[in-house]
């Protein structure tokens, strides 16, 4: 897999995150963990995770009710989410597939199934993160060579400029904080001031819009960036 998918365990027995944790990143997946409903909410709303692996049975909130929580919410309605559970009669399959669930694996189950089932999920719906290449509106941008080209017209970027657009390719539209830019792109070790998002942004910017070409960078006021086709900036300084 070329990009780092984001796996979110949510799992409240030790032993078997255990095992589907390893499993996972031994095949090159970033793995969040969560042992409740609760925490598991509190994730996927601060992580955005790229799939959710579910128990149904869990502490404070079951599976059944998180998956609905995400259905129920605009910005996680097309989350995937494989649903990990002991309850193996065929009405406790379609009550976690009625419930939302995209795949059903139930326990006892087989590590290196799971992982062929997270892999062929997000070949269905994040197809970026199996390819080579990523595309939105007239950007390319290449991964095993680290070439950026908009209209065909080369662009060249710094490493961060460039981190920070496959992030925005990797989630078109979505609107990210300058906080949660900064986990995602600089990594949640590093203590960096948030405004330093501000220059980078206007950095990208530079680079990427060419005169008489949309600014495909949206900013949203008190919220933060998002990269969008035919966008007009909300009042914040694009130079």
């Amino acid at each position: 897999m070329t990009l780092q998918a984001c796996i979110l365990l949510v799992e409240d027995e030790q032993a078997i995150s255990t095992v589907v944790r390893y499993n996972l990143e031994s095949e090159g997946f970033r793995v969040l963990e969560a042992s409740d409903g609760d925490e598991a909410l509190a994730m996927v709303r601060d992580e955005r995770p790229d799939l959710v692996v579910l128990d149904w049975m869990l502490p404070s909130i079951s599976g059944l009710e998180v998956c609905r929580s995400l259905r129920r919410n605009k910005d996680f309605k097309q989350l995937p989410i494989i649903m990990l559970t002991a309850r193996a009669e065929e009405e406790d399959r379609i009550r976690g597939l009625d419930s939302g669930a995209d795949d059903y694996v139930t326990k006892p189950f087989s590590p290196s199934e799971l992982v062929a089932r997270v892999r062929a999920l997000l070949r269905r719906t994040r197809p970026a993160l199996s390819d080579d290449k990523l595309e939105y509106a007239d950007v390319e941008m290449e991964l095993d060579t680290f070439r950026v080209r908009r209209a065909g017209r080369k662009i060249h970027l710094g490493p961060t400029e460039f981190r920070l657009l496959r992030h925005f390719l990797e989630h078109p539209s979505r609107v990210y904080s300058r906080e949660q830019l900064l986990d995602s792109v600089w990594g949640r070790n590093i203590y960096i001031e948030p405004r330093t998002v501000d220059v980078h942004i206007r950095r990208l910017r530079k680079a990427l819009n060419g005169p008489g070409e949309p600014d495909l960078i949206r900013t949203v006021r008190s919220a933060g960036y998002a990269l969008e086709s035919a966008t007009i900036s909300d009042g914040e300084d694009t130079s």
